[in-house]
């Protein structure tokens, strides 16, 4: 993009070339920085909804009952995240991206926090249950708007031909959350059960709050997006409902923010089956310990992260299209073989499960998502429009998913009934993902 003599340059436009790698890396870690904090805490709820909060705040309940409903607030949390990327969109759209993070990232400490320090059923009844709803649904809130905000700094802040590298900050920042998550439950392994199931989970969302410290500092030394300030200059506002980012989303484009829905659908499900359910299940069904699952995960979770940044980087060579659709029709084939290698109990077998499921296959689809989801909305609503895409399909995928999971052996169908649901949504993925073209080659200033 050129700029006409007499028209005033962006901030980032009258910046030398070094203070532009200075003010990319600032961004790229503020965005990292975030998404850890984010996933971390979210990815604890969902831990801890697996192996601890049936018998911590459904006491009293069959372990069946309890599994479903700690199941049914994760998916209260997964609920949340569209109206809170609603809210954050509408307000980072009309007012910056920069003070909406600040906040989505205050609320998500806060919430993780007082989870940890929340008392059980067995202290205070039915209050227990309540509370926790209400910690999780103000998760919830945080997360959906924190990952839209995250993935439009970096990509804003680019440079053309680098924008899948700077979307990979967001995603390598939640690889990162949640490989700390899982490190964080497995170095309590030294305790006993009765001691993890009494305080030791309660550890890593206390000690959270010191993540959200360093987040917010980094944060706050992050100026605003330079593409969001273009935009305001030459746009003035408008009074009616008009002013809304969401009504003028709809209003302009409703079947391209419908179709953004499922792109992310099917994957966003596979990938939350397999780091939460499927694990649950094996240990409920067979009895394998925690830990086995655990320390087959933490590597396999530590490679993702390296190969979130790969696939990013790569989409900017070759395309995104061309590495999301093959990864989402790979996870429909790979689920095929998810129960059968989660059954073993072995080792090395659940290695190789987490590997490809979690590094390789969530690696080629979370890499590369944020840089669509960002590139197929104009500015005036691109916080709205990705916000929304991102949270509803997570709301498919990542609540739906493992509650109807839940219920499906609950009613006693057997896990195919989880593998024909998990292949439908990712192919539907695939489809929507081809309809949109080459993103990447696309002026996300126009």
């Amino acid at each position: 993009m050129t700029v006409d003599e007499g028209q005033p340059q962006s901030p980032t436009q009258a910046l030398d070339p070094a203070e532009k790698r200075r003010l990319g890396r600032r961004v790229y870690a503020a965005s990292f920085i975030g998404t850890t904090v984010e996933l971390f805490d979210f990815i604890l709820y969902g831990l801890s909804a697996a192996i601890v909060f049936p018998a911590v705040f459904f006491a009293g309940t069959s372990p069946a009952v309890g599994t479903v409903f700690s199941f049914a607030t994760l998916a209260v949390g997964y609920a949340a995240r569209p109206l809170g990327g609603l809210i954050a969109g509408h307000f980072g759209d009309k007012y910056g991206r920069k003070v909406v993070l600040i906040w989505t990232m205050s609320m998500m400490g806060a919430a993780t926090c007082l989870v940890g320090l929340l008392p059980g059923s067995a202290s205070i009844g039915n209050w227990a249950p309540i509370l926790l709803i209400t910690l999780r649904v103000i998760q919830g809130l945080a997360a959906g708007g924190e990952w839209g905000g995250a993935i439009l700094m970096s990509v804003e802040h680019a440079s053309e031909g680098k924008r899948g590298l700077f979307s990979s900050a967001a995603v390598v920042g939640g690889g990162a959350g949640v490989f700390l998550a899982y490190l964080a439950f497995d170095l309590l392994g030294f305790l006993s059960d009765d001691q993890f199931m009494s305080f030791g989970w309660r550890i890593p969302f206390v000690a959270s709050i010191l993540l959200i410290a360093v987040g917010l500092f980094v944060r706050l030394r992050v100026s605003e997006s330079p593409v969001f300030l273009e935009e305001s200059e030459q746009r003035r506002e408008v009074r009616g409902w008009r002013q809304l980012p969401l009504f003028e989303l709809f209003r302009a484009e409703p079947a391209r923010a419908c179709a953004a829905i499922l792109i992310y659908a099917g994957p966003f499900m596979a990938q939350a089956l397999l780091s939460t359910y499927v694990i649950t299940w094996a240990i409920t069904k067979f009895g394998f310990a925690r830990q086995t699952f655990l320390g087959a995960l933490i590597p396999a979770l530590a490679i993702m992260v390296v190969a979130l940044f790969f696939y990013g980087w790569l989409s900017d060579k070759v395309g995104r299209r061309i590495i999301y659709i093959p990864a989402a029709i790979a996870w429909a084939v790979f689920y095929v073989f998810v129960f059968p290698m989660a059954e073993t109990g072995d080792p090395l077998t659940l290695f190789f499960l987490f590997l490809i499921g979690m590094a390789i296959l969530n690696g080629a689809t979370n890499g590369v998502v944020g840089a669509i989801l960002s590139e197929i909305f104009p500015t005036r609503y691109r916080y709205t429009g990705s916000s929304v895409a991102y949270q509803f399909s997570g709301l498919i995928g990542g609540g739906l998913g493992p509650l109807f999971a839940a219920l499906f052996i609950g009613w006693g169908w057997d896990t195919t009934s989880i593998v024909i649901m998990v292949g439908v949504t990712c192919l539907v993925s695939a489809i929507v993902c081809a309809t949109f073209g080459d993103t990447r080659k696309r002026d996300i200033r126009a």
